[in-house]
């Protein structure tokens, strides 16, 4: 058995064709869907970036006990555990967050790993001087955006772009390994996440007649730029969705060309989606999650059970590769790990579960249970909130003397082999505003696009019941109950 992972950053499942998107040219992902089971209630798990990656590695969701931060020394990686029963794991990756103190022991579980640099504001050229101004410019306009425009640079050719890099050498180790027998390859691409900048065959695939400021990296905020605005920014993602469709392919020729398909899983799927002006938001993080952000896309080739060109309405996670992949290589799946195998569900249309939870560290709680989507808000302000951890960091930095000095020894959760936890006061931040978005309850079916949020009673009761029973399974921190009044 050999395995693929080609996983992208902020990929929005409404531009992608199979998926119904009419415009946006994404041929290669209709050849995967043709080649592959698609998922149509595929959802985030822990969001966003590193979160979903500790989804990834653990088979659990981890955002009611934590924020963004690294691998816990007590975490069952699949990708160590892969390693410790002799299959070779790789992961090529442009993805900046591995280098920073919050995500810098993932990429430690693989076997080997290769990095690509530049992407967004990567700490990458040495620049001594004067920063470019950003002040004036549309959308992010400080630090990182100034380290961007140092990056781009760099960047002129085609080739010299990150995820051209990734992909020449996912490329690379296929045909070095294509004789290999019990290998996992994980393509990692930053793309389609902001910033949008794309080379110019790409751009040139949808022409538009803008004049404006450069627009192609919107800030987490609401939209208030203009209609000429919002459509050209829409234009700029669309065309690095079309990158990452033209070098999915390059991956699908070498399966085509290598006689790959008899033997060679393929997972492709992303973090979660992005706002693209819908409820009124850009991006992530700062609004409720709704579907553009949290339904995923989600593609699985399985060679054992050979079943191509069908779709799969069970509901399931990131969480659900990790137990997977321990099946497909006859490895026992920890205890720990709250996913399932997909191969049942992929063979046989088998069920998955009857519901799931997802969210943000200090954010909604969220369930669905495929017809209904619950967002359960706390009652007021976003107390009591800690994080727990024994590694205790942020996105760039260690949490601050102040947080640690109010840190007490908590006692261990069931998945932490024994270990008690640092218990840190939570970051004093407020992504979103409960007073304007309080809990909301959508049906899906009726409201596909999360227009119009219901008032029901008996079905806000049964989704309360069912909340509680998974907050209690992943042995939820008892403040969160009070935290949402629960």
């Amino acid at each position: 058995m050999r395995t693929i992972i080609v996983f992208f950053d902020s990929l929005n499942r409404r531009m992608l064709s199979p998926y119904g998107c009419e415009w946006v040219k994404t041929p290669n992902f209709d050849r995967l869907a043709k080649h592959s089971v698609t998922f149509d209630s595929s959802f985030v798990g822990s969001m966003p970036c590193i979160p979903a990656r500790h989804d990834l590695h653990t088979g659990r969701l981890n955002f009611l006990h934590r924020s963004w931060g690294p691998m816990e020394p007590y975490d069952n990686s699949v990708f160590s555990i892969l390693k410790d029963n002799g299959i070779y794991t790789h992961l090529i990756s442009d993805h900046m967050h591995y280098w920073e103190d919050g995500g810098s022991n993932y990429h430690t579980k693989y076997s080997s790993w290769e990095i690509v640099r530049g992407q967004e504001g990567d700490l990458w050229k040495a620049h001594v001087g004067e920063f470019p101004d950003t002040s004036k410019m549309l959308g992010r306009n400080d630090y990182v955006r100034a380290r961007d425009i140092i990056n781009r640079k760099y960047m002129k050719e085609s080739e010299d772009f990150p995820i051209h890099k990734v992909f020449s050498l996912g490329l690379e180790f296929l045909k070095k390994n294509v004789e290999q027998d019990n290998w996992v390859l994980q393509i990692e691409s930053f793309d389609p996440h902001e910033p949008f900048f794309a080379h110019e065959i790409y751009k040139s695939l949808y022409p538009d007649d803008y004049a404006s400021e450069e627009f192609d990296w919107p800030d987490y905020k609401k939209v208030d730029e203009t209609p000429e605005q919002v459509q050209h920014a829409i234009l700029q993602y669309a065309s690095l969705v079309s990158a990452c469709d033209d070098y999915l392919g390059k991956v699908l020729d070498f399966m085509d060309e290598n006689n790959m398909w008899d033997d060679t899983m393929l997972i492709v799927c992303t973090d979660h989606g992005y706002l693209l002006g819908e409820h009124g938001w850009w991006a992530k993080s700062r609004q409720p999650l709704y579907n553009e952000i949290s339904n995923t896309p989600f593609f699985v080739w399985d060679p054992r059970c050979k079943v191509q060109n069908e779709r799969r309405s069970q509901l399931v996670q990131l969480i659900d590769i990790a137990p997977t992949l321990l099946e497909a290589y006859h490895i026992d799946i920890p205890d720990t790990m709250q996913g399932v195998s997909l191969y049942d569900c992929i063979k046989n249309n088998g069920k998955t579960r009857g519901s799931i939870m997802f969210g943000i560290h200090g954010c909604h709680v969220n369930l669905t249970d495929g017809r209904y989507v619950y967002m359960r808000a706390p009652l007021e302000g976003n107390k009591p909130l800690y994080d727990y951890t024994l590694m205790p960091a942020d996105m760039k930095k260690p949490f601050n003397e102040e947080r640690l000095r109010q840190a007490e020894l908590a006692e261990p959760f069931s998945f932490t082999k024994g270990m008690p936890q640092l218990k840190v006061p939570a970051r004093e931040w407020s992504p979103i505003d409960f007073k304007e978005y309080g809990t909301l309850l959508f049906d899906l079916k009726n409201d596909s696009h999360q227009l119009n949020p219901i008032l029901d009673s008996e079905i806000e009761n049964k989704m309360i019941d069912l909340l509680k029973k998974m907050m209690r399974e992943n042995d939820c921190p008892e403040e969160q109950f009070i935290r949402l009044g629960l």
